[in-house]
């Protein structure tokens, strides 16, 4: 039997909805970063993006478990001498752009490359229920009904 690998041409791209709930953020960007990669297919080819398209609502919703709400902390450099800025994930949830814990940790499951920028081209993270990709017809996933543990009240 011969190996099989996926060309770009002959891969087909689902678009798939999640809703962030109450859910954990850890548990939710594993799956995503698996469904971005394309890993949950057969026909999987680590050279190729055969991933699908996900589009991620009420991630502002999203739960961390344990403290890390108060001790996750987020650095980042402005590129000056001494110019480390650090923030917590409290203060990025409860900021403008709360979305962005998600965007990270699943951006953080991505191999780094070239590949990985394109893959993580097809994730789309919306702070609240609405999203603008109706006409793609995107099929819904229910993560929290796959382990008990994906799920934790707020």
């Amino acid at each position: 039997m011969k190996t099989f690998s996926a060309k770009p041409a002959e891969v087909t791209k689902k678009w798939v909805l999640i809703d962030a709930k109450g859910l954990v953020v850890g548990r939710l960007a594993s799956l995503v970063a698996m469904r971005l990669r394309g890993k949950h297919l057969p026909t999987y080819t680590p050279h190729v993006d055969c991933g699908d398209h996900v589009i991620i609502i009420n991630a502002a919703h999203a739960v961390l478990t344990g403290r890390k709400r108060d001790q996750k902390v987020y650095y980042n450099h402005t590129g000056f001498i001494g110019g480390i800025k650090e923030r917590t994930a409290k203060s990025i949830l409860e900021g403008r752009f709360p979305e962005r814990v998600v965007e990270k940790a699943i951006e953080r499951m991505i191999p780094r490359g070239p590949l990985g920028r394109v893959q993580l081209g097809n994730l789309r993270v919306y702070p609240g229920a609405e999203h603008p990709h109706e006409a793609q017809q995107p099929e819904k996933i229910d993560i929290a009904a796959m382990n008990r543990k994906n799920m934790r009240a707020a």
